[in-house]
């Protein structure tokens, strides 16, 4: 098939194929959002068995900071991790991790509510004048300041009094960050409690953040930022979550048969709400996507780490990283070990694409001569190349299938690198000391690129074509510079597959020139005995 393609067609594709893998992933696969097939047809269950949303003047989706009554702190929790703050609105107004390794790009202490928008715990109500009385009358609190021991728990108890409604939050906050709620109204009412925004503590590049929604039978619906559209809702859910590269803000525990909504704002965002009742109980968590954490407190959370449309494969290498970290105690190393185990399991397929790349390289010149015999005859040039190719045992495609195969793979341990908030803060040599950030000698990034380099020199090529020769030779400077940004562990993996690589095809140029040299001699061999 690829014979039909040019050899800078093939090498547009091979370039191709590359940056796919480097800086496509999240851009060009991206999780289903809420307009494709697979969530429309979610959509169309759902609305089956959740009833609708009454519209009002204001969508419940783009409602901002209470303009009517100053939202002053009424209570304040603080542990060894975090400083969390409620609002006179019964509000989680504020949640400040403690820990420098989530400290912001700016270096200042990681501010996991967003200023502006629904933040959690924030009721509304489907009623108008409800809702308009709701926003003006503050709620009271039984404690004002309370700090939590490592295993600690506070009881927090908000109260409102609306129009001869009365509205009780019992909120118990523990000090891994999760927190348990029972809701009470002395009479029923329609209302929703949102969730609130995502944490917007780094801009990283190629990440995804949004809303996700895990229910069913392992059903995950993703709602990236931007790309929402109208409303959707759900029943029979796990755990909702509002979520960033490393952090997020959920809920969970609540009955199956909770309504759950998504709905976008005005700036095409996910805005996530549950529907309460009369007496409604749930828990939610806000932090970082720790795995280890997150099980301990409640195995579900742990879906609330997705790593893309290679999840399936992306799990379990995470496992096993975990794993391997709690036998070396480092992520470098740990990410340096993960390396070797996969390259030995992938040995097969790169060796079968190696030992096939050489045998094409030797038959090359023969193959020159069968193109420049049948150059007026494509046909009968493609079924003679072919029969050249099959009698030396040569497969053109054996250089491209096992790569292809690799894919899956390498986008899936691409993802956990870059999403793994285990590794924030995290050092592996003298200069790196945080593998979730930039090296920020380039130490790293070159040494890929050098590493590339040298590979492409001892990897067998057969360009006929100058200008396919020169592009090839910039792909390791282009791909340096893309590496510059990355983070230092995800750099560390391709720096060390590189070596990984260049030791194979070493051993693989080695193989091939002794069977060259055995050829050669005997040869001499057998034209010395014919000249005897």
């Amino acid at each position: 098939m690829l014979e039909k393609f040019t050899p800078n067609q093939r090498l547009l594709i091979a370039i191709a194929l590359s940056f796919t893998f480097f800086i496509g992933y999240t851009a060009l696969f991206p999780p289903k959002a809420p307009n494709s097939d697979v969530n429309k047809s979610t959509e169309a269950t759902v609305k089956q068995t959740v009833p609708s949303v009454p519209q009002s003047s204001e969508s419940l989706a783009t409602i901002g900071d209470v303009k009517t009554v100053k939202t002053d702190t009424l209570t304040t929790i603080n542990s060894k991790e975090f400083t969390l703050k409620i609002d006179t609105l019964g509000r989680i107004s504020s949640i400040i991790l403690k820990n420098a390794k989530h400290d912001n790009q700016e270096g200042k202490l990681a501010e996991l509510i967003s200023p502006t928008g629904p933040k959690p715990l924030q009721v509304r109500f489907a009623d108008e004048a409800l809702e308009a009385a709701a926003q003006k009358i503050p709620y009271s609190a039984n404690i004002d300041d309370v700090v939590l021991g490592e295993n600690g728990k506070a009881d927090v108890l908000l109260t409102q009094s609306l129009n001869g409604l009365s509205v009780t939050k019992k909120v118990t906050f523990y000090a891994d960050g999760h927190y348990d709620v029972v809701m009470n109204l002395s009479e029923a009412k329609r209302y929703f409690v949102y969730l609130g925004e995502h944490p917007k503590i780094n801009d990283k590049m190629m990440t995804v953040t949004g809303a996700m929604v895990y229910a069913g039978d392992n059903q995950t619906t993703i709602f990236e930022d931007g790309d929402v559209e109208g409303r959707v809702g759900f029943s029979n859910v796990h755990l909702v979550s509002a979520f960033d590269q490393y952090y997020a803000t959920i809920f969970y525990g609540f009955d199956a048969a909770t309504a759950v909504y998504v709905e976008r704002d005005i700036n095409d965002n996910p805005v996530s709400y549950l529907e309460g009742t009369q007496a409604f109980a749930f828990k939610g968590y806000i932090g970082p996507k720790e795995y280890k954490v997150l099980e301990s407190i409640d195995p579900v959370l742990t879906h609330s780490i997705e790593f893309g449309m290679f999840t399936f494969i992306a799990a379990p290498i995470f496992k096993v990283l975990m794993w391997l970290h709690g036998l070396l105690g480092n992520w470098g190393w740990s990410i340096i070990a993960l390396t070797a185990l996969i390259r030995m399991m992938l040995y097969p397929l790169t060796q079968k694409g190696m030992v096939s790349m050489q045998k094409i390289k030797e038959i090359a010149p023969k193959i020159k001569e069968v193109q420049a015999k049948y150059k007026g005859d494509p046909q009968r040039m493609n079924a003679a190349v072919m029969e050249m190719y099959k009698k030396h045992g040569a497969n053109p495609l054996g250089g491209c299938l096992p790569l292809l195969l690799q894919i899956p793979v390498f986008f899936a341990i691409y993802r956990v690198l870059l999403n793994a908030v285990e590794l924030q803060g995290a050092p592996w040599l003298l200069w790196v000391t945080d593998l979730s950030r930039m090296d920020p000698y380039y130490i790293l990034p070159i040494l890929m690129g050098a590493t590339m380099y040298y590979q492409q020199k001892i990897t067998p090529s057969n360009f006929t074509d100058p200008l396919q020769e020169k592009i090839f030779k910039f792909l390791p400077v282009i791909f340096t510079f893309f590496f510059f940004t990355f983070p230092s562990g995800l750099v560390l993996y391709w720096f060390i597959n590189n070596i990984f690589s260049i030791v194979q095809q070493y051993l693989v140029n080695r193989q091939f020139a002794a069977a060259r040299i055995v050829r050669h001699e005997a040869h001499l061999a057998e034209k010395h005995h014919e000249k005897d």
